[in-house]
């Protein structure tokens, strides 16, 4: 980086790039990971799954656990505290849980998260992809130079690279996992170790067998880089790898170069501001004789993720117009992050501090401040969401040219007003700062605010109401197995077993009914739960709400859809085009004032689809069809985004379904289901339908569901 340099100084030493990631309760290495980006470790998801203690191939994402991992130096070898930003589990072929007794596998990584120094942690290695023929080296987690193994790349198998080691000197054992594979020809990690084929072992003792010639020996298999990319791509942390030094034909860095050239003109100026710089970035810097030169201010702004932040804080004060043209030629690079590195660290302290059950809401928040984003960022983690929250721009409220308030702030300004009232102002404060530092007025973010607060006074108008959700899947003829969440207000939690058994319908209804009796009303509201079926597109139709807990021994018949709001849900139809999830989200903000839309002329599904595909004001779908044409119109509207659709599961002439709902307002119609339901019951000839309504709820989640083989807990 020329006159900057990195706080760690970078050594010949492979060894060095090699993170060891520890197990909790030993502090002893769990396997090994390398250096990804300025504060991002890169390792393999099975060995966070050891270090947390969890089984080897569990596919859930560990959420907010933190584990420590261990990061050396060329002098010094530091320990620091690591959350999963990015979960990629292993996985079989079709996507399945890894099943017990496999030895290869997909997926299998995790991008970690490191609460480093503000400089960031030492130099990312060079990568490259794997090629056979290679010779490559691994270390223990531990880093120990002499635990390096010494490898050949002996085939690339898609997603796998195989591996033989050498006869003499270590061999790849358990530790060796998640460690970066270095090739010295290339000087460059090519891939991660993944694990190793042990000897065979007799099958009635478990004993090793004697040796023979023929045994496999010192074999591994690994991950290619080239198969990294591929799995990182799609999380856009690709962005986050550090680029090549910007060239003179880069226009942020010539932009930025006369920036400094006109700003600071002296050497004594330069130097200054330099060391300045490099104390904020936590960075080294050259001597204090010769000054850095303004293609070394430019450099290092757009190498360093932070530094061009902390450049326009600097200038800010004495130079606001200086300081306006170096964020804009930061727009002008992929690099530059929004917030400094104190910015940052005062963020992620804020986070900390607040209840878990508040950040847990930060999907729900970024869904309120942002309701017309194009899709919610990716990721099931805060670190993640938070990342890519970085990278939005403004929200396009300003007025004569003024700079727009980043996503990022507003987002924390609605998650601020969920916080107690000391830490809404405490991150009042750092947005005060943030604000200020990027010249945006005080009457911009005053509005957000508003903003904000006003979205909290709706949430208190409108108590959250307690959900039990059903996943109903089918098994043998006429038997299905469920598996059931309930979620109080903090998310949902799984309360039933595995999902293995089978259910006739009487018993699945006294299986629902068993955890419903657990529940009781959310705090000041006195409305029963709300149960939400969860079912693939051939569920759809599934007359859940008739299911009846019938037995000799009862009084009553205990009928789900008479007694409670049942409603069901669609994930599959839901999130099969990603494009379309901004719509739903969209319309679901509008759903008090949307509009509503009927068909009940015979109408091809594609005639549908262009009628509503851009009517964002539509919320609500009535499908007055008999099955035939009806089903392909209920699905066609369910993936477009439209969160509310009613029809009739049994209609074969005018549905009095249809008319009678059109009276009941969109909000209420869980409700308003459920007393024709009960009607239903009691005066069929009055009310002769079988209505059903699809729900599809943007401020709440529902969890990570395997629709084929519901095998595994959520």
């Amino acid at each position: 980086m020329g006159w900057f340099g990195s706080a760690w100084d970078p050594a010949d030493d492979p060894a060095l790039h090699v993170v060891a990631v520890l197990r909790a309760e030993a502090e002893k290495p769990a396997g090994a990971g390398f250096v990804f980006a300025d504060d991002t470790v890169l390792t393999c998801a099975h060995v966070v799954n050891a270090a947390l203690g969890r089984p080897m191939l569990e596919s859930r994402p560990p959420r907010s656990a933190e584990l420590a991992v261990r990061v050396h130096g060329a002098t010094r070898t530091q320990q620091f505290t690591a959350r999963v930003a990015h979960w990629i589990p292993p996985r079989t072929r079709d996507g399945d849980p890894v099943p017990a007794g496999d030895d290869e596998w997909l997926g299998d990584l995790a991008l970690l998260r490191v609460d480093g120094p503000a400089g960031g942690l030492p130099a990312a290695p060079g990568r490259a992809a794997m090629a056979v023929g290679q010779e490559v080296s691994a270390w223990h987690g531990g880093g120990r130079a002499a635990t390096v193994a010494r490898l050949t790349v002996a085939a690339l198998h898609g997603s796998r690279g195989y591996l033989d080691g050498e006869p003499t000197g270590m061999a790849v054992g358990a530790g060796y996992s998640g460690g970066p594979l270095w090739c010295r020809h290339r000087e460059a990690v090519v891939g991660l170790v993944v694990a190793h084929f042990m000897p065979p072992r007799d099958l009635a003792t478990d004993l090793p067998l004697p040796h023979s010639p023929q045994h496999l020996i010192r074999r591994s298999w690994s991950i290619p880089w080239q198969r990294i990319e591929e799995e990182l791509r799609p999380l856009g942390v690709l962005d986050a790898v550090p680029e090549d030094a910007p060239g003179l034909d880069d226009p942020a860095f010539l932009l930025l170069t006369n920036v400094v050239a006109n700003t600071l003109p002296s050497p004594s100026s330069r130097t200054e501001a330099g060391r300045r710089l490099a104390q904020i970035c936590g960075v080294g810097y050259g001597s204090d004789i010769t000054p850095p030169s303004p293609e070394d201010f430019a450099a290092f702004a757009l190498t360093h993720p932070r530094a061009l932040a902390a450049l326009a804080g600097m200038l800010r004060r004495d130079s606001p117009d200086a300081a306006d043209q170096v964020l804009a030629a930061g727009s002008l690079s992929r690099t530059p992050r929004l917030l400094s590195p104190q910015e940052y660290a005062e963020m992620r302290r804020s986070l900390r501090g607040m209840d878990a059950a508040v950040v847990a809401r930060l999907p729900e928040a970024m869904r309120a401040a942002l309701p017309h984003l194009a899709s919610l960022p990716g990721g099931d983690t805060v670190d993640a969401l938070l990342d890519r929250l970085e990278a939005f721009p403004g929200d396009g409220h300003s007025d004569g040219g003024e700079r727009r308030v980043p996503a990022l702030l507003r987002v924390m300004e609605y998650l601020g007003v969920l916080c107690t009232v000391p830490r809404r102002a405490q991150l009042r404060l750092w947005a005060d700062a943030v604000a200020q530092r990027l010249g945006i007025p005080r009457g911009a973010l005053g509005e957000r605010r508003s903003d904000a607060e006003a979205w909290l006074r709706s949430l208190r108008d409108r108590s959250a109401r307690v959900r039990v959700l059903v996943q109903v899947t089918r098994a043998e003829r006429g038997r299905h197995r469920l598996r059931l969440w309930c979620d109080e207000g903090d998310g949902p939690r799984q309360v039933s077993a595995s999902g293995v058994a089978a259910y006739s319908a009487s018993e699945a209804a006294r299986e629902v009914l068993r955890v419903l009796d657990t529940l009781g009303p959310a705090v000041a509201d006195e409305r029963p739960p709300l149960v939400e079926v969860l079912v693939d597109r051939a569920g759809l139709n599934l007359p859940v709400d008739e299911w009846e807990a019938r037995d000799p021994g009862e009084i009553l018949p205990g009928a789900l859809g008479v007694e409670f709001p049942l409603v069901v849900h669609c994930p599959e139809l839901l999130r099969r085009h990603g494009r379309f999830t901004a719509h739903w989200r969209s319309r679901w903000s509008r759903l008090d004032s949307g509009k509503t839309f009927v068909v009940s002329e015979p109408t091809d599904p594609d005639v549908i689809y262009s009628l509503l595909v851009n009517k964002l004001d539509t919320v609500r779908v009535c499908v007055d069809l008999p099955p035939g044409q009806r089903d392909g119109i209920v699905q066609t509207c369910l993936v477009l985004g439209i969160p509310v659709v009613v029809w009739d599961r049994g209609r074969d002439g005018a549905s009095h379904v249809t008319k009678h709902m059109s009276e009941v307002a969109t909000r209420e119609l869980p409700d308003g289901v459920r007393d024709y339901r009960a009607n239903a019951k009691a005066h069929p000839p009055e009310f002769p339908g079988r209505p059903v309504l699809a729900w599809a709820d943007a401020d709440h989640t529902v969890p990570r569901l395997h629709l084929t083989e519901p095998q595994e807990n959520s």
